[in-house]
């Protein structure tokens, strides 16, 4: 299938990675469907990018992300390509957390993942294949420190796309898993405003080979090549660190 034809929607696609996911894929020629809670940011984008539109959702929401999956693919009239990117952290050391918190971190992060997975795989199907990436962290993969149930449920999510990749090959259905380390967002900005949450960061990029923080761009790239990769790539784990983190 060539990119022109190609349907694609991003979730928490507005801001960060999941912008720069959109203008990767829309510059291939992918119609884009851009789900997310923020809408100024989301109809801003979606006005700047061809081929993009704006749909508004709490993706930890099954029935409200049920609607917003169901129009988007009426109006892009079927999809190829889910990428379940929206996500949410912050850094605080687990003794000192809320279970409110907790709640917050698992209805983002790992139910996001779990509905839109959920409600695609249909739509999936009815197109004949497709593709699911999945926007972890390397946190999942490694731990972090004051991140404790953010990288629980990143871990969740690699360990999701792992069995949903095994459940859904036999519909030409791939599933794989971006990791990125630490990477220059608004979310980062604001996570930084604590000291300590800053004094992190800072030491994890001083342990970074390439000495910087990923740029989203470069995060969409990864996830690029896996909603074009072939139909025999799947159920796999990427990390784009810098080398923070590297495989046995």
């Amino acid at each position: 299938m060539s990119d022109n034809s190609r349907t694609a929607i991003v979730t928490g696609g507005a801001k960060g990675i999941g912008a720069a996911i959109v203008r990767k894929l829309s510059a291939s020629g992918t119609s884009v469907a851009i789900i997310d809670l923020d809408e100024e940011a989301a109809r801003t984008l979606a006005d700047q990018v061809p081929g993009a539109f704006a749909l508004i959702a709490d993706v930890g929401d099954h029935k409200a992300l049920g609607e917003a999956i169901e129009a988007a693919c009426a109006q892009l009239n079927g999809l190829d390509v889910l990428i379940n990117n929206a996500g949410w952290d912050h850094v605080q050391r687990f003794t000192d957390t809320e279970p409110s918190l907790w709640d917050k971190l698992i209805h983002i992060n790992l139910k996001g993942v779990f509905n839109a997975t959920h409600l695609a795989i249909p739509q999936l199907i009815a197109r004949g294949g497709g593709r699911i990436v999945n926007v972890a962290s390397d946190a999942g993969r490694v731990g972090s420190s004051g991140e404790a149930v953010y990288a629980a449920c990143k871990g969740g999510t690699i360990a999701f796309t792992k069995s949903i990749a095994r459940e859904t090959a036999r519909h030409g259905i791939t599933v794989n898993c971006v990791c990125p380390g630490p990477t220059d967002t608004p979310l980062l900005d604001e996570i930084k405003r604590d000291e300590r949450a800053k004094a992190t960061m800072d030491a994890i990029v001083r342990a970074t080979p390439n000495r910087r923080l990923a740029q989203p761009e470069e995060i969409a790239e990864a996830v690029a090549f896996f909603a074009a990769a072939p139909a025999h790539v799947t159920g796999q784990v990427l990390s784009v660190s810098g080398g923070l983190t590297m495989a046995g």
